[in-house]
């Protein structure tokens, strides 16, 4: 049976008249590229929105990118940067401002939240100019080209990734991109599209990547396995010797894909990592799944695959192909529904829909690529509630959780935790103080707007926070106080430091998720 997702939504992108020197020409509130649009893992974790509900601006720079970005009254007020024409060194420098915090040579994503890059117009090529997504969170990236980035000869940018993640990164989506280099690492490239270093709730869809000796990794070496939740579908791999991709720990989700002349190897599920691989089709490759180039092995769920003339090498030390004839050897659930193709016309549907320029065409699950509409516009306003019918009080705020990719500190941490467990989206780690009190607080580099936190505690602990104060760090006043966890509302307040203060709690309270929001 196939299980279907709500219709992509698509805003139409105006053509507008180009003017100033420094590309940036256009500004409009309200506007985004392609609200609601998330699919995979990208829609976990709260979900991913980039820029949506935020400014809309047109550049044609790289340095208009940055300008965009630190143009911003703060490091999370949301924005859509759409991008036509060539981003190149010769035009992307680095600037200044207490929203961002950019670099010369690369488009520089990083300590920032709730932003969308788009292509439009006669589309947008970064060409030998990687995007780099650092201590980032809610970011979108569509419908644009990244081509020959290099990390060695001339001129380098972004490690030699198109684009790179890593550092406590959370929910990016990364959709209708074309990434390509011309040749491997001897030829100067590295990696098309790299996550490391905690990056969590990622989708790749509908994309090209091509001509490159690497495809992409998740983990940058056996020890770093701590990133996952990993959505890849509706891509092509074209002309790639390996890392199609490699995984190192976590979990990946790797649907519908079509993988086409894969010389050494394709799925690389290695230290511990695990793989639901359904209803893709594999062409003209070798070894297309297994564990590669270590004894340390990871796993693999398969079903619904076309294997049309794919080549498998033997079995001996630490090659472990998992054909001829591949297996499960795990099982992995998938938290969000989404549509399976058959994998026969995975070929035609993903030539129609993958990479930049092709209007944001997505499948429908019967292997019919559609068009996205146009958002709706509601035929009559929403009914205001009555007195005696009110709307439900919700157990999690809206919009985003500005403490992932935020940074955190505290007194009275117990021994053997962290402050950063409670800004993880990880309910199974927690902060805890070394008894009934302590505080522990969210900072930013910059002054960020708060009116709204969500205290969680870990299972087991719900219950044991008492009384407790909300006090704006940087000038000592006390916001709110109260008792209970749960979401804890005051009036809005732009502060660069948030503090959590439990003053009284039966035994040791766990924080599992201190959330912060802007409304």
């Amino acid at each position: 049976m196939r299980r279907t997702v709500a219709p992509r939504l698509y805003a139409g992108l105006a053509t507008m008249a180009l003017a100033a020197a420094t590309g940036v020409v256009l500004s409009m509130p309200e506007a985004s590229a392609a609200p609601g649009g998330a699919t995979g893992y990208a829609t976990q974790n709260g979900g991913t929105t980039g820029g949506e509900g935020g400014q809309t601006v047109r550049a044609t720079t790289g340095t208009a990118i940055h300008q965009a970005l630190c143009n911003r009254a703060s490091s999370s007020t949301p924005i859509t940067i759409q991008v036509e024409g060539t981003i190149n060194h010769g035009n992307t420098s680095k600037v200044s401002g207490g929203s961002c915090n950019t670099a010369d040579g690369v488009i520089e994503l990083k300590q920032i939240s709730n932003v969308t890059i788009v292509g439009v117009g006669s589309g947008a090529v970064f060409d030998q100019l990687g995007i780099h997504i650092r201590e980032a969170s809610n970011i979108i990236i569509q419908n644009v080209t990244v081509r020959n980035v290099r990390k060695s000869g001339s001129p380098t940018s972004n490690g030699g990734d198109a684009i790179g993640m890593e550092s406590g990164v959370r929910n990016v989506w990364v959709d209708h991109v074309t990434l390509e280099a011309s040749g491997g690492e001897s030829e100067g490239f590295d990696g098309l599209f790299d996550m490391k270093d905690d990056t969590k709730y990622v989708t790749l869809s509908y994309s090209i990547l091509r001509n490159s000796g690497r495809g992409g990794l998740v983990g940058s070496s056996e020890s770093d396995l701590s990133n996952s939740f990993i959505t890849y579908h509706h891509n092509l791999y074209q002309n790639i010797d390996s890392r199609a991709p490699l995984l190192r720990g976590g979990t990946a989700h790797i649907y519908n894909n079509h993988y086409v002349g894969i010389s050494k190897s394709g799925i690389n599920s290695r230290a511990g990592a695990r793989a639901k691989v359904d209803n893709n089709y594999f062409e003209d490759s070798k070894d297309v799944l297994g564990t590669f180039y270590t004894d340390a092995a990871g796993y693999w769920q398969v079903s619904g695959n076309v294997f049309d003339n794919v080549t498998w090498s033997s079995r001996s030390g630490d090659n472990n192909p998992a054909g001829p004839d591949p297996q499960s050897n795990t099982t992995v659930g998938i938290p969000y529904p989404y549509s399976l193709d058959g994998a026969d016309c995975v070929p035609s549907v993903v030539s129609q829909t993958a990479g930049a320029g092709k209007g944001l065409k997505v499948s429908d699950g019967s292997c019919s690529p559609q068009t996205p509409a146009p958002t709706p516009t509601p035929a009559d306003p929403t009914p205001t509630p009555t007195p005696t019918d009110p709307a439900p009080t919700p157990t999690r705020p809206g919009g985003t959780n500005l403490s992932i990719g935020a940074g955190s500190d505290g007194s009275g941490k117990a021994d053997g935790t962290s402050y950063g467990n409670v800004r993880d989206g990880d309910m199974s780690t927690y902060w805890s103080p070394s008894g009934s009190t302590g505080s522990v607080s969210i900072k930013w580099g910059s002054a960020t707007t708060v009116s709204k936190i969500n205290i969680r505690e870990a299972a087991g602990s719900e219950g044991s926070i008492r009384s407790w104060r909300v006090v704006n760090h940087d000038t000592g006043a006390v916001l709110t106080s109260g008792s209970g966890a749960g979401v804890i509302t005051f009036p809005q307040t732009s502060l660069r430091k948030i503090t959590f203060e439990i003053t009284g709690s039966s035994g040791t309270p766990r924080v599992a998720e201190y959330e912060t929001y802007a409304g």
